[in-house]
């Protein structure tokens, strides 16, 4: 059973900085496209940047120019880093794994939480 771990969520300040990391079980970090969404309370979960197995890197619109998302295969995890930080990046953050082509997430991570306040 594949495992996906998130870790670094935080209280920051708006203009702060945050890195998230991701830790995979099994090799699927450099087969997948792994990535990560997030959810805002009230909102839909929305994807906020992926990374293929190639290294080719996808964002919202939302976050580019902040946020930059890499992959270490041999620590099995992916990060996200987050830069100039702004109240509406508050949500619960979400790390995911599918396998090429394919539409639907197969594996979900926990969750964690990144408040942006003042």
């Amino acid at each position: 059973q594949v495992q996906l771990v998130e870790s670094g969520g935080d209280l920051v300040q708006p203009g702060g900085s945050l890195r998230l990391s991701c830790v995979a079980s099994g090799s699927i970090v450099r087969l997948y496209v792994m990535g990560w969404y997030r959810q805002a309370p009230g909102k839909q979960r929305e994807l906020v940047a992926s990374i293929t197995s190639g290294d080719s890197a996808n964002y919202a619109d939302s976050v580019k120019g902040r946020f930059t998302i890499s992959r270490d295969n041999a620590k099995s995890t992916i990060y996200l880093q987050m830069n100039s930080l702004k109240l509406e990046d508050t949500a619960v953050y979400y790390c995911y794994a599918k396998r090429p082509l394919r539409a639907t997430v197969d594996y979900w991570g926990q969750g964690t939480q990144v408040t942006v306040s003042s």
